[in-house]
């Protein structure tokens, strides 16, 4: 059997892959998919993508399997490991996060002005796979970011650098560069004026240089045996298919609670009428991971969410299944449990996702401003990740998110509609995007039950 194109998912702990075809056609076909363990402590990612082969083949009720083009995205070997180094927090620093938040990043670091020592040595031993240097608007304090990059360059040569701050420093930093011997990427400033956000050409570049780097991960070395598409951080995939379904349904909020964490991307502009009231300026499409919040692996960081009044109704429920319960839940009481923490889970990941409305103290006296991003125009809510489309209560539990929230919430004045990624397939589609955009959205659509 020929197929036009598999996408591996390359996770910490597993790998899936699924099979697509007929995507030149008006009616593409995502056929199966295939999962197994990922071998990155067998320092060889190929062996989980051959067993991941195996498993789709015997899905599919077929001996030998051919195809065109075979794509991944990986979060395996630590994800795509970022530091940030930028001139004020509250500004280019901030700017560079959300950058490579958006990408799919996993920062380890971050420091805003010059760079101290001790902060340099920690990158060291951090070892990144990109190192992101900010600072200054364009035409402004340029001394900061010059020194941070130079400092950078000299302490760690092998490492590939991405500069995104003050355009008057470039022809410098490609001075030094060449000088040091770094592989440097230049690209338009995150933060080029105040207020001013500018971080889709530095997302884009991410990607790039993690295509290009992620081969020389550990456990990753071997991927290039069998893929010969494109490779990208599995969150960043993941936020490539949101704003593909931007263009075509609007703004929306994706969700996706996984084992370790929970991600929410929002692609929105926000309300016109709210821009005035906006503390710090926010990205038209907006990432952001809690670390503390999964399912699996964060279940206790889960249960310390709860109040007291829901500890007094569930907690010896929960605490008598925490120390027990499995990766994937297969009780009765473990999918009891499990919706529990994922309903935790996604309530506390909205509140620190949405803007709030907060008072600030001026010199006119205290007034209303919004700090956050403003979803109050979101017509879509979007479930991924195993959770949501796995629980049986995954749309129950996105649904309840928008009934009586908050008052303070930039949230929609009605319960948008909800959309599971029935088939689980929304970052392998964030990848195909790159090379078969129509496709992919129809596919998306299938996915999500939606007609064209």
């Amino acid at each position: 059997m020929h197929i036009d194109v598999l996408v591996a998912e390359i996770g910490s702990t597993t790998t899936v892959l699924n099979a697509f075809d007929h995507l030149s056609d008006e009616e593409p076909v995502f056929l199966g998919q295939g999962q197994a363990r990922t071998t990155v402590e067998e320092g060889d990612v190929s062996l989980g993508l051959e067993l991941a082969l195996d498993s789709l083949k015997e899905n599919l009720g077929i001996a030998e399997l051919s195809w065109g083009h075979m794509l991944a995205s990986s979060s395996a070997a630590g994800g795509l490991r970022m530091t940030v180094h930028g001139l004020v927090y509250d500004m280019t620093v901030r700017a560079a996060k959300e950058a490579c938040l958006g990408s799919g990043g996993v920062i380890k670091q971050v420091t805003a002005g010059k760079l101290r020592p001790a902060a340099v040595e920690k990158i060291r031993r951090i070892r990144p796979n990109i190192i992101f240097v900010a600072g200054g608007t364009d035409y402004g304090e340029w001394e900061t970011a010059l020194h941070n990059a130079e400092v950078l360059m000299q302490a760690c040569p092998d490492l590939p650098m991405i500069y995104a701050g003050n355009i008057s420093n470039q022809d410098e930093i490609r001075s030094l560069a060449e000088q040091y011997g770094v592989e440097v990427y230049i690209t338009e400033n995150v933060y080029p004026a105040l207020d001013e956000l500018n971080i889709e050409p530095a997302r884009r570049l991410i990607h790039e240089v993690f295509q290009k780097h992620i081969v020389h991960s550990p456990g990753m070395e071997r991927i290039r045996d069998l893929v010969d598409g494109p490779i990208l951080p599995t969150p960043g995939a993941v936020m490539e298919a949101a704003i593909l379904l931007y263009e075509s349904l609007g703004d929306l909020l994706v969700m996706d609670i996984g084992g370790a964490t929970t991600d929410i991307h929002s692609v929105t502009e926000g309300n016109p009428n709210n821009i005035e009231y906006l503390l710090n300026a926010e990205p038209t499409a907006k990432r952001t991971v809690e670390g503390d919040l999964g399912v699996f692996v964060n279940r206790f960081h889960i249960y310390e969410q709860f109040t007291e009044a829901e500890k007094f109704t569930y907690g010896k429920q929960i605490e008598a299944g925490l120390e027990k319960l499995p990766k994937i839940p297969e009780t009765e009481e473990d999918l009891e449990l499990a919706t529990l923490l994922a309903r935790k889970a996604a309530a506390v990941a909205l509140s620190r996702h949405v803007g709030n409305w907060t008072e600030v103290f001026t010199i006119s006296g205290m007034q209303r401003f919004i700090k956050g991003k403003d979803l109050s125009l979101i017509k879509y809510a979007i479930g991924t990740g195993g959770a949501l489309t796995r629980l049986p209560q995954g749309g129950q539990i996105l649904k309840d998110l928008f009934v009586s929230p908050p008052a303070k919430y930039l949230l929609p004045g009605e319960t948008p509609p909800v959309l599971l990624d029935q088939d689980y397939i929304m970052a392998s589609l964030g990848v195909l995007a790159k090379t078969q955009p129509q496709a992919a959205l129809r596919l998306l659509k299938q996915s999500l039950k939606l007609s064209d």
